[in-house]
Protein backbone atom coordinates (compact mmCIF):
# COMPACT_ATOMS: atom_id res chain seq x y z
CA UNK A 1 0.00 0.00 0.00
CA UNK A 2 2.74 2.47 0.92
CA UNK A 3 4.64 2.29 -2.41
CA UNK A 4 1.35 2.82 -4.25
CA UNK A 5 0.54 5.75 -1.96
CA UNK A 6 3.78 7.61 -2.70
CA UNK A 7 3.76 6.79 -6.42
CA UNK A 8 0.23 8.18 -6.75
CA UNK A 9 1.12 11.35 -4.84
CA UNK A 10 4.11 11.98 -7.10
CA UNK A 11 2.04 11.33 -10.23
CA UNK A 12 -0.79 13.60 -9.14
CA UNK A 13 1.57 16.42 -8.16
CA UNK A 14 3.45 16.05 -11.46
CA UNK A 15 0.18 16.74 -13.29
CA UNK A 16 -0.32 19.97 -11.28
CA UNK A 17 -3.08 18.61 -9.06
CA UNK A 18 -3.00 20.63 -5.80
CA UNK A 19 -1.17 18.96 -2.92
CA UNK A 20 -4.37 18.66 -0.86
CA UNK A 21 -6.22 16.73 -3.59
CA UNK A 22 -3.08 14.73 -4.36
CA UNK A 23 -2.95 13.55 -0.75
CA UNK A 24 -6.69 12.83 -0.62
CA UNK A 25 -6.94 10.96 -3.91
CA UNK A 26 -3.77 8.95 -3.32
CA UNK A 27 -4.90 8.00 0.20
CA UNK A 28 -8.40 6.96 -0.94
CA UNK A 29 -7.14 4.91 -3.90
CA UNK A 30 -4.44 3.21 -1.81
CA UNK A 31 -6.91 2.35 0.95
CA UNK A 32 -9.37 0.94 -1.59
CA UNK A 33 -6.75 -1.18 -3.37
CA UNK A 34 -5.32 -2.54 -0.12
CA UNK A 35 -8.76 -3.34 1.24
CA UNK A 36 -7.81 -3.47 4.94
CA UNK A 37 -8.76 0.16 5.60
CA UNK A 38 -12.52 0.88 5.41
CA UNK A 39 -13.22 3.88 3.19
CA UNK A 40 -15.68 5.20 5.76
CA UNK A 41 -12.64 6.04 7.89
CA UNK A 42 -11.57 8.74 5.43
CA UNK A 43 -14.37 11.27 6.14
CA UNK A 44 -14.25 10.32 9.83
CA UNK A 45 -10.52 11.08 9.99
CA UNK A 46 -10.95 14.36 8.14
CA UNK A 47 -13.69 15.51 10.51
CA UNK A 48 -11.96 14.40 13.71
CA UNK A 49 -8.66 16.04 12.74
CA UNK A 50 -10.29 19.40 12.02
CA UNK A 51 -12.47 19.27 15.14
CA UNK A 52 -9.71 21.03 17.10
CA UNK A 53 -9.91 24.23 19.13
CA UNK A 54 -6.27 25.28 18.46
CA UNK A 55 -6.90 25.12 14.70
CA UNK A 56 -9.46 27.92 15.01
CA UNK A 57 -6.45 30.23 15.28
CA UNK A 58 -5.60 29.63 11.61
CA UNK A 59 -8.51 31.47 9.92
CA UNK A 60 -8.44 34.16 12.59
CA UNK A 61 -4.73 34.98 12.15
CA UNK A 62 -5.19 34.96 8.37
CA UNK A 63 -8.07 37.44 8.72
CA UNK A 64 -6.16 39.61 11.20
CA UNK A 65 -3.18 39.77 8.85
CA UNK A 66 -5.43 40.88 5.99
CA UNK A 67 -6.98 43.65 8.07
CA UNK A 68 -3.53 44.88 9.13
CA UNK A 69 -2.01 44.74 5.66
CA UNK A 70 -4.91 46.73 4.17
CA UNK A 71 -5.24 49.05 7.17
CA UNK A 72 -1.88 50.81 6.85
CA UNK A 73 -0.12 49.24 9.84
CA UNK A 74 2.90 48.23 7.76
CA UNK A 75 3.54 51.77 6.53
CA UNK A 76 3.47 53.20 10.09
CA UNK A 77 5.94 50.61 11.34
CA UNK A 78 8.26 51.32 8.42
CA UNK A 79 8.10 55.07 9.11
CA UNK A 80 8.97 54.58 12.77
CA UNK A 81 11.90 52.28 12.05
CA UNK A 82 13.14 54.59 9.31
CA UNK A 83 13.40 57.68 11.52
CA UNK A 84 15.37 55.66 14.07
CA UNK A 85 18.06 54.21 11.77
CA UNK A 86 18.03 56.12 8.48
CA UNK A 87 21.31 57.91 9.32
CA UNK A 88 23.19 54.57 9.51
CA UNK A 89 24.90 53.21 6.41
CA UNK A 90 22.46 50.67 4.96
CA UNK A 91 19.77 51.99 7.28
CA UNK A 92 16.91 51.20 4.91
CA UNK A 93 18.01 47.57 4.93
CA UNK A 94 17.69 47.63 8.72
CA UNK A 95 14.28 49.23 8.31
CA UNK A 96 13.11 46.29 6.20
CA UNK A 97 14.36 43.68 8.69
CA UNK A 98 13.17 45.37 11.88
CA UNK A 99 9.81 46.43 10.42
CA UNK A 100 9.20 42.89 9.21
CA UNK A 101 9.93 41.53 12.69
CA UNK A 102 7.45 43.94 14.27
CA UNK A 103 4.76 43.43 11.63
CA UNK A 104 5.12 39.64 11.81
CA UNK A 105 4.24 39.80 15.50
CA UNK A 106 0.66 40.51 14.50
CA UNK A 107 0.20 39.05 11.01
CA UNK A 108 1.18 35.35 11.28
CA UNK A 109 2.00 35.09 7.56
CA UNK A 110 5.45 35.54 6.01
CA UNK A 111 3.97 36.33 2.60
CA UNK A 112 1.83 39.08 4.17
CA UNK A 113 4.91 40.44 5.95
CA UNK A 114 6.89 40.62 2.71
CA UNK A 115 3.98 42.22 0.84
CA UNK A 116 3.17 44.82 3.50
CA UNK A 117 6.75 45.89 4.22
CA UNK A 118 8.12 45.43 0.71
CA UNK A 119 5.43 47.61 -0.89
CA UNK A 120 6.67 50.53 1.21
CA UNK A 121 10.41 49.93 1.45
CA UNK A 122 11.34 48.74 -2.05
CA UNK A 123 10.22 52.02 -3.75
CA UNK A 124 12.03 53.97 -1.00
CA UNK A 125 15.26 52.03 -1.54
CA UNK A 126 15.02 52.60 -5.27
CA UNK A 127 14.70 56.37 -4.70
CA UNK A 128 17.91 56.30 -2.64
CA UNK A 129 19.69 54.45 -5.46
CA UNK A 130 19.88 51.07 -3.77
CA UNK A 131 20.38 48.25 -6.25
CA UNK A 132 16.79 47.06 -6.98
CA UNK A 133 17.84 43.41 -6.95
CA UNK A 134 19.52 43.86 -3.57
CA UNK A 135 16.43 45.61 -2.20
CA UNK A 136 14.31 42.70 -3.40
CA UNK A 137 16.65 40.19 -1.76
CA UNK A 138 16.43 41.97 1.62
CA UNK A 139 12.63 41.93 1.57
CA UNK A 140 12.50 38.26 0.59
CA UNK A 141 15.03 37.18 3.24
CA UNK A 142 13.26 39.23 5.91
CA UNK A 143 9.96 37.56 5.08
CA UNK A 144 11.57 34.14 5.47
CA UNK A 145 13.16 35.12 8.78
CA UNK A 146 9.77 36.33 10.06
CA UNK A 147 8.41 32.77 10.03
CA UNK A 148 10.07 32.35 13.43
CA UNK A 149 8.43 35.39 15.02
CA UNK A 150 5.14 34.58 16.79
CA UNK A 151 2.30 34.35 16.08
CA UNK A 152 3.12 32.01 13.19
CA UNK A 153 0.54 30.06 11.20
CA UNK A 154 2.98 27.21 10.63
CA UNK A 155 3.70 27.29 14.37
CA UNK A 156 -0.02 26.65 14.98
CA UNK A 157 0.01 23.74 12.53
CA UNK A 158 3.13 22.19 14.08
CA UNK A 159 1.73 22.54 17.60
CA UNK A 160 -1.42 20.75 16.45
CA UNK A 161 0.58 17.98 14.79
CA UNK A 162 2.97 17.43 17.69
CA UNK A 163 0.22 17.80 20.31
CA UNK A 164 2.33 20.36 22.12
CA UNK A 165 1.53 23.83 23.44
CA UNK A 166 1.14 26.39 20.65
CA UNK A 167 2.00 29.09 23.19
CA UNK A 168 5.29 27.34 23.98
CA UNK A 169 6.09 27.10 20.26
CA UNK A 170 5.34 30.82 19.90
CA UNK A 171 7.57 31.65 22.87
CA UNK A 172 10.36 29.47 21.53
CA UNK A 173 10.49 31.39 18.26
CA UNK A 174 11.32 34.79 19.75
CA UNK A 175 15.04 34.45 20.43
CA UNK A 176 15.87 32.40 17.28
CA UNK A 177 13.94 34.95 15.20
CA UNK A 178 15.86 37.87 16.70
CA UNK A 179 19.17 36.04 16.23
CA UNK A 180 18.41 35.36 12.56
CA UNK A 181 17.31 38.98 12.11
CA UNK A 182 20.54 40.18 13.74
CA UNK A 183 22.55 38.01 11.34
CA UNK A 184 20.77 39.59 8.37
CA UNK A 185 21.42 43.07 9.80
CA UNK A 186 25.15 42.39 10.26
CA UNK A 187 25.55 41.27 6.66
CA UNK A 188 23.49 44.24 5.43
CA UNK A 189 25.69 46.69 7.35
CA UNK A 190 29.00 45.39 5.99
CA UNK A 191 27.64 45.12 2.45
CA UNK A 192 26.31 48.69 2.66
CA UNK A 193 29.72 49.96 3.79
CA UNK A 194 31.43 48.07 0.99
CA UNK A 195 29.05 49.50 -1.64
CA UNK A 196 28.95 53.00 -0.02
CA UNK A 197 25.17 53.06 0.18
CA UNK A 198 23.73 56.54 0.80
CA UNK A 199 22.61 57.72 4.22
CA UNK A 200 19.97 60.23 5.23
CA UNK A 201 19.94 63.04 7.74
CA UNK A 202 19.51 61.96 11.36
CA UNK A 203 15.89 62.39 12.46
CA UNK A 204 15.03 65.06 14.99
CA UNK A 205 13.36 64.24 18.29
CA UNK A 206 10.18 65.78 16.95
CA UNK A 207 10.18 63.49 13.91
CA UNK A 208 10.80 60.47 16.14
CA UNK A 209 7.96 61.47 18.46
CA UNK A 210 5.51 61.99 15.56
CA UNK A 211 6.42 58.61 14.03
CA UNK A 212 6.11 56.88 17.40
CA UNK A 213 2.74 58.48 18.09
CA UNK A 214 1.39 57.43 14.69
CA UNK A 215 2.59 53.84 15.11
CA UNK A 216 1.66 53.45 18.80
CA UNK A 217 -1.63 51.56 18.14
CA UNK A 218 0.25 49.18 15.83
CA UNK A 219 2.99 48.66 18.42
CA UNK A 220 0.42 47.92 21.12
CA UNK A 221 -1.03 45.01 19.18
CA UNK A 222 1.85 42.54 19.74
CA UNK A 223 1.96 43.62 23.38
CA UNK A 224 -1.72 42.79 23.80
CA UNK A 225 -1.71 39.58 21.75
CA UNK A 226 1.54 37.99 22.88
CA UNK A 227 1.33 39.41 26.38
CA UNK A 228 -2.10 37.87 26.77
CA UNK A 229 -0.88 34.47 25.59
CA UNK A 230 2.23 34.33 27.74
CA UNK A 231 0.51 35.61 30.88
CA UNK A 232 -2.28 33.08 30.49
CA UNK A 233 -5.05 35.67 30.06
CA UNK A 234 -6.15 33.93 26.87
CA UNK A 235 -5.10 31.04 24.66
CA UNK A 236 -3.43 31.35 21.25
CA UNK A 237 -6.82 30.77 19.62
CA UNK A 238 -8.50 33.45 21.70
CA UNK A 239 -5.55 35.75 20.96
CA UNK A 240 -6.23 35.31 17.26
CA UNK A 241 -9.83 36.49 17.80
CA UNK A 242 -8.54 39.51 19.73
CA UNK A 243 -6.13 40.25 16.85
CA UNK A 244 -9.02 40.27 14.37
CA UNK A 245 -11.07 42.71 16.44
CA UNK A 246 -8.09 44.97 17.20
CA UNK A 247 -6.84 44.98 13.60
CA UNK A 248 -10.34 45.78 12.34
CA UNK A 249 -10.78 48.68 14.76
CA UNK A 250 -7.44 50.42 14.22
CA UNK A 251 -7.53 49.90 10.44
CA UNK A 252 -11.09 51.15 10.03
CA UNK A 253 -11.52 53.78 12.74
CA UNK A 254 -8.01 54.97 13.69
CA UNK A 255 -5.85 54.87 10.55
CA UNK A 256 -8.96 54.91 8.34
CA UNK A 257 -7.20 53.13 5.48
CA UNK A 258 -9.39 50.05 5.78
CA UNK A 259 -12.68 50.78 3.97
CA UNK A 260 -16.03 49.12 4.38
CA UNK A 261 -15.89 48.16 0.72
CA UNK A 262 -12.64 46.25 1.37
CA UNK A 263 -14.20 43.96 3.96
CA UNK A 264 -16.11 41.58 1.59
CA UNK A 265 -12.96 41.05 -0.46
CA UNK A 266 -10.86 40.42 2.68
CA UNK A 267 -13.43 37.96 4.07
CA UNK A 268 -13.58 36.03 0.80
CA UNK A 269 -9.80 35.89 0.42
CA UNK A 270 -9.37 34.75 4.03
CA UNK A 271 -12.08 32.11 3.60
CA UNK A 272 -10.39 30.76 0.46
CA UNK A 273 -7.01 30.51 2.22
CA UNK A 274 -8.65 28.86 5.25
CA UNK A 275 -10.51 26.39 3.05
CA UNK A 276 -7.34 25.43 1.25
CA UNK A 277 -5.40 24.90 4.47
CA UNK A 278 -8.30 23.06 6.13
CA UNK A 279 -8.67 20.70 3.19
CA UNK A 280 -4.95 20.06 3.25
CA UNK A 281 -4.93 19.31 6.98
CA UNK A 282 -7.94 17.01 6.69
CA UNK A 283 -6.49 14.91 3.88
CA UNK A 284 -3.12 14.95 5.62
CA UNK A 285 -4.63 13.26 8.66
CA UNK A 286 -5.78 10.40 6.40
CA UNK A 287 -2.32 10.25 4.85
CA UNK A 288 -0.69 10.12 8.30
CA UNK A 289 -3.07 7.37 9.40
CA UNK A 290 -2.14 5.22 6.39
CA UNK A 291 1.55 5.75 7.10
CA UNK A 292 1.00 4.55 10.66
CA UNK A 293 -0.94 1.49 9.48
CA UNK A 294 1.91 0.72 7.10
CA UNK A 295 4.47 1.12 9.95
CA UNK A 296 6.43 3.64 7.87
CA UNK A 297 7.59 5.74 10.87
CA UNK A 298 8.96 2.63 12.60
CA UNK A 299 10.77 1.43 9.47
CA UNK A 300 12.21 4.88 8.80
CA UNK A 301 13.34 5.17 12.41
CA UNK A 302 15.14 1.83 12.17
CA UNK A 303 16.81 2.93 8.94
CA UNK A 304 18.12 6.16 10.47
CA UNK A 305 19.21 4.38 13.64
CA UNK A 306 21.21 1.98 11.45
CA UNK A 307 23.07 4.99 10.00
CA UNK A 308 23.80 6.63 13.34
CA UNK A 309 22.45 6.62 16.88
CA UNK A 310 23.47 10.25 17.39
CA UNK A 311 20.68 12.80 17.71
CA UNK A 312 23.02 15.42 16.22
CA UNK A 313 23.38 13.39 13.02
CA UNK A 314 19.62 12.92 12.96
CA UNK A 315 19.05 16.67 13.24
CA UNK A 316 21.54 17.31 10.44
CA UNK A 317 19.72 14.83 8.18
CA UNK A 318 16.39 16.47 9.00
CA UNK A 319 17.80 19.91 8.14
CA UNK A 320 19.10 18.66 4.80
CA UNK A 321 15.75 16.99 4.06
CA UNK A 322 13.75 20.14 4.88
CA UNK A 323 16.10 22.47 3.00
CA UNK A 324 15.69 20.34 -0.14
CA UNK A 325 11.94 19.94 0.33
CA UNK A 326 11.60 23.71 0.84
CA UNK A 327 12.74 24.26 -2.73
CA UNK A 328 9.82 22.28 -4.16
CA UNK A 329 6.89 22.32 -1.70
CA UNK A 330 5.15 25.00 0.34
CA UNK A 331 5.65 25.04 4.10
CA UNK A 332 2.26 23.59 5.04
CA UNK A 333 2.66 20.67 2.65
CA UNK A 334 6.12 19.88 4.03
CA UNK A 335 4.84 19.85 7.60
CA UNK A 336 1.89 17.67 6.66
CA UNK A 337 3.93 15.08 4.79
CA UNK A 338 7.11 14.87 6.87
CA UNK A 339 6.27 15.65 10.51
CA UNK A 340 4.18 12.47 11.06
CA UNK A 341 7.18 10.47 9.86
CA UNK A 342 9.68 12.27 12.06
CA UNK A 343 7.87 12.66 15.39
CA UNK A 344 8.38 9.03 16.52
CA UNK A 345 12.12 9.43 15.94
CA UNK A 346 12.16 12.76 17.74
CA UNK A 347 10.65 11.06 20.77
CA UNK A 348 13.07 8.12 20.47
CA UNK A 349 16.06 10.47 20.46
CA UNK A 350 14.62 12.44 23.39
CA UNK A 351 14.58 15.74 21.49
CA UNK A 352 12.35 18.43 22.95
CA UNK A 353 9.28 18.91 20.73
CA UNK A 354 9.39 22.70 21.04
CA UNK A 355 13.07 22.84 20.05
CA UNK A 356 12.42 20.51 17.13
CA UNK A 357 9.48 22.64 16.01
CA UNK A 358 11.52 25.85 16.07
CA UNK A 359 14.22 24.16 14.02
CA UNK A 360 11.62 23.08 11.45
CA UNK A 361 10.03 26.54 11.31
CA UNK A 362 13.46 28.13 10.72
CA UNK A 363 13.96 25.63 7.91
CA UNK A 364 10.58 26.40 6.38
CA UNK A 365 11.38 30.12 6.58
CA UNK A 366 14.39 29.50 4.36
CA UNK A 367 12.06 27.58 2.03
CA UNK A 368 9.99 30.76 1.64
CA UNK A 369 13.04 32.34 0.00
CA UNK A 370 14.43 29.53 -2.17
CA UNK A 371 13.21 29.04 -5.75
CA UNK A 372 11.34 27.54 -7.48
CA UNK A 373 8.57 27.73 -4.85
CA UNK A 374 9.83 30.57 -2.63
CA UNK A 375 6.66 32.47 -1.74
CA UNK A 376 8.36 35.52 -0.20
CA UNK A 377 10.85 35.66 -3.05
CA UNK A 378 8.10 35.88 -5.66
CA UNK A 379 6.14 38.42 -3.60
CA UNK A 380 9.24 40.64 -3.40
CA UNK A 381 9.99 40.22 -7.11
CA UNK A 382 6.39 41.09 -7.91
CA UNK A 383 6.69 44.36 -5.98
CA UNK A 384 10.07 45.39 -7.41
CA UNK A 385 9.39 44.04 -10.95
CA UNK A 386 12.91 42.57 -10.88
CA UNK A 387 13.48 39.26 -12.73
CA UNK A 388 14.31 36.29 -10.53
CA UNK A 389 17.63 35.79 -12.34
CA UNK A 390 18.80 39.25 -11.22
CA UNK A 391 17.83 38.70 -7.58
CA UNK A 392 19.59 35.35 -7.10
CA UNK A 393 23.12 36.77 -6.80
CA UNK A 394 22.40 39.27 -3.96
CA UNK A 395 20.08 36.72 -2.34
CA UNK A 396 22.68 33.95 -1.97
CA UNK A 397 24.64 35.62 0.89
CA UNK A 398 21.39 36.15 2.80
CA UNK A 399 20.52 32.49 2.35
CA UNK A 400 23.96 31.49 3.64
CA UNK A 401 23.46 33.68 6.71
CA UNK A 402 20.05 32.10 7.33
CA UNK A 403 21.47 28.58 7.01
CA UNK A 404 24.29 29.48 9.41
CA UNK A 405 21.76 30.81 11.95
CA UNK A 406 19.71 27.63 11.41
CA UNK A 407 22.71 25.54 12.43
CA UNK A 408 23.14 27.64 15.57
CA UNK A 409 19.47 27.17 16.50
CA UNK A 410 19.68 23.44 15.76
CA UNK A 411 22.70 22.66 17.90
CA UNK A 412 22.09 25.11 20.75
CA UNK A 413 18.66 24.03 22.08
CA UNK A 414 18.86 26.61 24.86
CA UNK A 415 18.12 29.34 22.31
CA UNK A 416 14.72 27.80 21.55
CA UNK A 417 13.88 26.69 25.08
CA UNK A 418 14.99 29.45 27.43
CA UNK A 419 11.86 31.61 27.01
CA UNK A 420 9.34 28.71 27.10
CA UNK A 421 11.11 27.44 30.24
CA UNK A 422 10.76 30.83 31.91
CA UNK A 423 7.10 31.26 30.95
CA UNK A 424 5.74 27.73 31.16
CA UNK A 425 8.33 26.05 33.40
CA UNK A 426 8.91 23.31 30.85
Amino acid sequence: MIPILFILIILFMATNIPISFSLGLASAISAYLKGNVPLILIPQKIFSSLDSFPLLALPLFVLAGSFLETGGVGMRLVNLTNVLVRHIRGGLGFVVIVSTIIFSEVSGSSAADAAAIGSVTIPAMKRLRYNPAFATAIVAASGGMAALIPPSIIGVIYGWQANTSVGAVFAGGFLPGFIMGAGLCVYTYFYARKMSFPTEKRASLKEIWVAFKESAPALMMPVIILGGIFTGIFTATEAAAVAVVYGFIIGLFYYRELRWRDIPRILVESAVITGYVGLLLGFASVFGYLLTVGQVPVKLANLIMSISTSQWVFLLLVNILFLIAGCFLNATAILIVLVPLLLPMVERFGIDLVHFGIMLIANLGIGYVTPPVGTCLYVACGISKEPLSAVIKPLVPYLLVMVLMLMVVTYVPWISLVIPNLIYGK
